[in-house]
């Protein structure tokens, strides 16, 4: 079956229209505009035509076509692909100077995002994506993220640059609604970026607080389709008093423009605006000081080059690892194959029914195998961190950055040439009790226990559980901390048993619903189109 043909229109935008700052005028921009079918908007449409304004799109079967081949999980990196905006921050001495930095980093990631309206691979329960960076100074950050609740979906990470005192720990916990003409992915969860040199209490470092916008996929039964960031968002440090409410504007029916945005940095304490914000999200944004008037470029995203993350090779990772295990899925979508991408994904989906049945049978709770419960409320060690609900399972406190990259790694392979046999297993028999924060302070037979004593439980209770010992993973040999890390690591690096995880989600085979005649097009002619709005 063919699917998507990607055509090319010249379109300029408004932000290419204006002058910039140097009086230049840059060039007209190309809109991405995929061209959908007839029939397969027909098939969309009928989908979600059958729905009521406010229903929950988490368990509709949206056709693959508008499917992009990667993992939410692997998505929510977009976030860190401008480490040029992140690294320096911790060097600024000026807190207000240092919180327009991390707006100005928040801002820079928007604007990377496939053509078109697409939607990330929903992650399974337990799915696993890891990556990293490597820096032109040498130095190295980390991702590691799991799939912790699949009804609702929660995806949880964290992300570290030892050299640089950065941390991120967030989880993204996204609800699709259909809302007639259009559907909303609305984005709730909460990441936590740490200054670790920064801050009066030297142990938790310097916290802000960073919410997301929510999305929209505009003229999904009529009309083009569209993209948009909408709504409120912020960026909050409680220490400094300081707070960024950015409101990502949707367009009107009459006036207005796509991809805008608008808002204010705001001292807390005084209620004093010290900044405003404007512009367009996916091209130019500016920043004004409302003292000085002076008003200049903050981001240009027309402009600006992400840097990826790099990724271990297929083989050498786990089935339930995200480009792994969608490899099938990704590669049929890909090429535009999509009665085969069905296909691959529905098996996936089956295998995760099976496995929930099969914990619901043996009396099994799922329980995440990277990251544990928030420690958080009055005196709690992570209080103030509660809506994580989840944090990863390491103790990270080395005393250098070596020694912390040592311990980032003995958590789950990261770097190309990590080897560790530890396959996902479903737990024979365990407790189906919810798990609170005080029992995952409580080491016990059949957990793995890091550090400060942090409780992976899989279930896995009884007296028959095993544990599986081997050598910890070796290090990539090209990095300069190679040798120290290696050694830490063979102290430190332990695997054990754990669980997998069911999808509860009623999927169905597509492939039955789509029309069998289907053939590709290059006309720009069709009623339904997919368009990357961008003016």
């Amino acid at each position: 079956m063919k699917g998507l043909v990607p055509g090319r229109r010249r379109a300029t935008s408004n932000a290419s229209s204006r002058s910039s700052n140097d009086g230049s005028q840059p060039d007209a921009i190309e809109e991405d505009v995929t061209v959908v079918e007839a029939d397969q908007g027909n098939v969309l449409g009928h989908i979600i035509s059958q729905l009521r304004p406010g229903a929950d799109l988490s368990r509709v079967v949206l056709p693959t076509f508008i499917l992009e081949p990667r993992s939410m999980l692997e998505r929510i990196t977009n976030f860190m692909c401008h480490p040029e905006m992140l690294l320096p921050i911790p060097k600024i001495d000026d807190p207000v100077q240092r919180f327009v930095s991390v707006v100005k980093f928040y801002l820079s990631g928007w604007h990377i995002r496939p053509p078109g309206v697409k939607k990330p691979l929903n992650p399974i329960l337990g799915e696993i994506f890891t990556c990293y960076w490597d820096f032109p100074d040498k130095t190295r950050a980390y991702y590691v993220s799991e799939q912790t609740s699949h009804h609702p979906p929660k995806s949880s990470y964290f992300y570290m640059v030892p050299d640089h005192h950065i941390r991120v720990d967030g989880t993204l916990k996204p609800r699709s609604k259909f809302l007639g003409n259009s559907a909303a992915s609305l984005m709730e969860g909460t990441a936590i970026l740490t200054l670790l040199n920064r801050g009066k209490n030297p142990v938790k470092g310097e916290r802000y607080i960073l919410t997301q916008p929510n999305m929209y996929a505009r003229g999904i039964l009529f009309g083009k389709m569209k993209y948009e960031l909408g709504d409120h968002s912020f960026v909050r440090c409680p220490e400094l008093g300081l707070v960024a409410d950015i409101d990502f504007k949707t367009k009107g029916w009459v006036s207005g423009t796509y991809n805008a945005i608008g808002g204010n940095i705001k001292d807390e304490k005084t209620g004093e605006i010290l900044y405003e914000l404007s512009g367009l999200w996916n091209e130019e944004m500016f920043i004004r000081d409302i003292k000085t008037g002076h008003k200049e470029m903050f981001f240009n995203a027309l402009r600006a080059k992400h840097s990826p993350p790099l990724c271990r090779p297929l083989e050498e990772q786990d089935d339930r690892e995200s480009q792994k295990l969608w490899a099938k899925t990704a590669q049929a979508v890909k090429d535009r194959n999509h009665e085969l991408a069905t296909d691959e994904k529905t098996k996936v989906e089956d295998m995760q029914r099976e496995e929930a049945a099969k914990r619901a049978q043996d009396g099994v709770e799922w329980r995440p195998r990277l990251f544990r419960m928030v420690r958080g409320g009055p005196t709690g060690p992570e209080e103030g961190e509660e809506d994580l609900e989840w944090i990863i399972s390491a103790q990270i406190d080395g005393a250098t950055p070596e020694k912390q990259a040592a311990q980032i790694m003995a958590i789950y392979p990261i770097v190309k040439g990590q080897k560790w046999e530890n396959p996902m297993v479903i737990p024979s028999r365990g407790s189906m009790s919810r798990p609170t924060s005080s029992s995952a302070s409580v080491p016990q037979k059949g957990s793995f226990s890091q550090g400060d004593g942090d409780l992976i439980d899989f279930g896995q209770r009884d007296s028959s559980s095993t544990e599986q010992k081997q050598a910890p993973p070796p290090l990539d040999p090209s990095h300069r901390s190679t040798a120290e890390i290696q050694t830490l690591l063979s102290a430190t690096g332990r695997t054990d048993a754990h669980g997998g995880g069911p999808l509860i989600d009623f999927h169905e085979d597509l492939k039955s619903s789509l029309p069998a005649d289907l053939k590709r097009t290059d006309t720009d002619e069709s009623n339904d189109e997919f368009v990357d709005a961008q003016g």
